[in-house]
Order: C-alpha cells, then structure tokens, then sequence
C-alpha cells in the first residue's frame, strides 16, 4: 500500500474533453441542473459523460450539513427548492437519450419534508418523459424518518441508495454530526421493509483512517440490512480544507474486498480506486441486472 501524500499513478485520469462531455455540459448549464460530477468533483467526469451516463443533483448545489469528505457547498438555509426542476431534470435526460441515470441531491434539513417529495416529483416526471430509462435515486438520510421513504418507493425507482460513507467509529470525525453510521443502516432496512423486492446500494470510501477489519464489517453490516449493490472507492481531499487522505489504498485491495463482498452475497460489487457510488460501469451491471430479473419474471408461472 502506498503512504505518500502525493496520487499514485492507478489514481492518474485524463482530462474530460469529448463532443459528448461539451453537450451535456451545456445542456445542464441552459436547464440550470446540478449535477454531482461537477459539484463533487467526480475524478470520472470524462469517462462517464464521455460515455453518455450523468448523476443529476436536485434541490439546488448547496447543502444544509457539511460532511468533512465532500465539496459541495453548505449554508443553513439555502435558496427554495425550484418546482420546474423535475421537470427539467426529465427533458434533459430525454434529449440526451439516456438508459440509466443517477438521481441524488443535497440534504435539505430546512424543507419540512426533506425534499422526499421533490425527489418522488423528479422520478414520475423522468417516466412520464422517458418510459425507458432505468432510474437509480440516491437519497439522504431524512433525519431518519421512515414515513419519507414511502413517496419516493411509490416513485418507482429501479435502485433505491444511500450511502453509509465510512466505518462506524470514523463517522463522527468524517460525516455531519446530524448524520450517523446506525441511521444510515436503518435507512436502509426502511426501504426492504416497505418494498422488499426494491434493489438497494450504499458506498463506502476508504483512505480515512478505516482499517480492513473495519470495512469488512462495515460490508457485512450492510449485507444484514439487504443491501444488494455495494461500491467501494478511494477518498481523494477535494480542497486543503477537508479530510486529510490516511492512505491511498492499493489496486490489490480493492480486489479483495471486491472478492468477499460477493461471497458475502451483494449481487454486485464495485471496488476500485477510482470506483464512485454513481459509477458508469457499475450502472451497466446493474442495468443488466434488472433486464435478467425482467425477463425471468415474464417467464415464470
């Protein structure tokens, strides 16, 4: 494993720069959507919109925590939620024909609802626009309160995220004190417990100062709860003031949480330096994934 403060050559990308990346860079810009490529500063920006794939960010780019892991802004009270949003969010991924988009958002600790409503809005006006297109929704936490699950199951998302981010005893020191490794769970459980069947996926990133014990309880933790996909990535500092990186972890790693994690029976693991809980090649996968299940429930009596 490696220790130096400086990136490691397996975390080296290429500048983002193809026709396809300027389209829909401008798309978004004309349709003022966020999206949290940009707002994170997602090392796989190129590849991903190169590719035709985006992770769209509703209610706005300005958070109400401030998890020390993440780049987006944060105020207490930030501007209203914009009810032409989902509508936008629909034409933009109709325009750009897409096959499986990203939904996520900020939290909205200052909307009475937490912005569940908005997020079930944004998918029904996603199907109405685009019947097709499968829909992954990455959801906050919402203070823990279960009742706020059920607008955006009724939705209808193919996936249904959250992410617990980090192992239990680093969360303190990594995510919002509002945020916690045990609400991040039972956010999870709340969704199988209102929809069993509904497909669910967490991330975790690591290079805080989590050891391996550690992330492979973590993975077990979420398999309890019946999470079915699991992406697990490298923390890299978006500015000087947010978390130091402990440890740029090796290739070799990554590899082998991928291994266990599918023997601990996630259906699909993606783990790798550059890996993101919104990732293009794991969204193939999973895409797969549910056409298989599709079909095998046409066919069975």
């Amino acid at each position: 494993m490696a220790t130096s403060t400086a990136k490691p050559p397996w975390l080296k990308v290429r500048l983002p720069g193809s026709p396809r990346y300027a389209r829909i860079k401008e798309r978004a810009r004309s349709l003022k959507l966020s999206t949290v490529c940009e707002e994170a500063r997602c090392p796989n920006i190129g590849e991903c919109w190169g590719g035709g794939t985006a992770t769209f960010m509703v209610m706005g780019d300005t958070c109400t925590r401030g998890c020390r892991f993440c780049a987006v802004k944060t105020l207490r009270r930030p501007a209203p939620l914009d009810p032409d949003e989902p509508q936008n969010v629909a034409t933009a991924i109709a325009e750009m024909g897409l096959d499986y988009v990203v939904l996520t958002s900020v939290d909205r600790d200052d909307v009475p609802d937490q912005g569940a409503g908005h997020f079930a809005a944004c998918v029904n006006a996603i199907r109405a626009a685009s019947p097709q297109t499968l829909v992954e929704v990455l959801i906050p936490d919402f203070q823990g309160m279960a009742h706020l699950l059920t607008p955006i199951i009724e939705s209808g998302p193919e996936v249904l995220a959250h992410n617990v981010e980090t192992v239990e005893r680093l969360t303190p020191r990594v995510r919002d004190p509002r945020a916690g490794y045990h609400q991040s769970l039972r956010v999870l459980a709340g969704i199988k417990a209102q929809a069993p069947k509904m497909l669910t996926k967490s991330s975790i990133m690591v290079g805080v100062g989590e050891t391996e014990a550690e992330v492979l309880r973590t993975m077990q933790d979420l398999r309890d709860v019946g999470c079915d996909f699991l992406t697990i990535g490298q923390y890299l500092q978006p500015t000087k003031k947010h978390l130091d990186v402990e440890l740029f972890v090796h290739p070799d790693q990554f590899a082998a949480y991928e291994r266990v994690g599918l023997e601990m029976g996630f259906h699909y693991v993606a783990s790798g330096p550059l890996v993101r809980s919104s990732y293009k090649a794991g969204e193939f996968y999973i895409r797969r994934f549910i056409e298989e299940r599709r079909n095998r429930a046409e066919v069975e009596p």
